[in-house]
């Protein structure tokens, strides 16, 4: 089996608890210019953050808002402060410790989560984000999507693998709590190259892991690619066996944060098979079931 983040979360504060998506305003060095204005070619105009708050609340306000909505699943409980979308330490250090000190300051916020890229961690925002973990845990999500460089350069990611690598080295050095994005099925990658990258990510000293099936979203680049029919997407079954093969490649003590990923049914267009997550899940946990029985 795997080391899951519900268990992993039942271990370390005692209870399941919850994450609420921010919107810290941000924006992204390939959306801005700096490198790029068309962002990466899978990235929807919400920048990941499709199930995040409205970014022209307060953050205080975002966070009541995200309680109320989880209040039948959860009363009185914990929760994590995940800033979500965009790039979400690429500002000035005086605003990003303005927005996680106010995303912290709660009691019942037992962690704050930032997604970012990383090309976009400077020193003093790391030495920022290591004072605050002296108070409360802070995990650092690094988008990494894949190793290989061609397909690096396809999807528009902005930076080499290098800067992954010095990015995790200085945000480990820190103290820091590292989990790295990784998506199944991109277009060209072979089944053998996604595991690579799985097994790149398991080596390379991080704390966790998700695996997010790649969807093609409405008004995406990705979407003219996918409708003229320059790639096709997994099926259940291949994506299925493919992240059974890649729990098998992860160490035992790194935490699995995602199997699959939740896509906005609204702007969904491909594989549409992915917006009924529980019945995705049911068929992979059958499959590890299945492979368990056979050991």
């Amino acid at each position: 089996m795997y080391y899951s983040l519900n268990q992993y979360l039942k271990d370390t504060f005692g209870e399941k608890v919850y994450k609420i998506a921010l919107d810290g305003g941000f924006t992204c060095p390939n959306r801005d210019g700096t490198l790029g204005t068309g962002g990466c070619i899978f990235c929807s105009g919400a920048g990941a953050g499709e199930f995040a708050q409205n970014r022209r609340l307060p953050i205080a306000e975002q966070l009541a808002q995200g309680k109320a909505l989880l209040s039948k699943k959860i009363k009185d409980g914990k929760y994590i402060a995940y800033f979500q979308a965009f790039t979400n330490t690429y500002g000035p250090v005086e605003r990003l410790r303005q927005l996680y000190e106010e995303a912290l300051a709660p009691e019942d916020i037992v962690a704050l989560s930032v997604a970012t890229r990383p090309d976009c961690l400077p020193q003093e925002v790391v030495e920022l984000l290591a004072e605050l973990n002296r108070k409360k845990p802070v995990w650092v999500e690094l988008g990494l999507q894949t190793m290989h460089e061609r397909t690096a350069d396809y999807i528009r990611r902005g930076y080499p693998l290098c800067v992954y690598e010095d990015a995790v080295c200085r945000l480990k050095a820190a103290g820091l709590t590292v989990i790295t994005h990784v998506i199944l099925g991109l277009p060209y990658e072979t089944e053998q190259e996604m595991k690579q990258t799985v097994s790149y990510v398991g080596q390379s000293g991080v704390d966790g892991i998700k695996l997010q099936l790649l969807h093609v979203i409405r008004g995406t680049d990705l979407e003219r690619e996918y409708l003229s029919g320059k790639f096709e997407v997994l099926t259940m079954e291949a994506y299925v066996k493919l992240v059974a093969d890649c729990l098998e490649l992860i160490p035992p003590q790194m935490v699995v944060h995602r199997l699959t990923g939740d896509g906005d049914k609204r702007t969904l267009v491909a594989p549409l098979w992915s917006a009924d997550k529980k019945r995705v899940l049911n068929a992979l946990n059958a499959e590890l079931r299945k492979r368990e029985s056979l050991t």
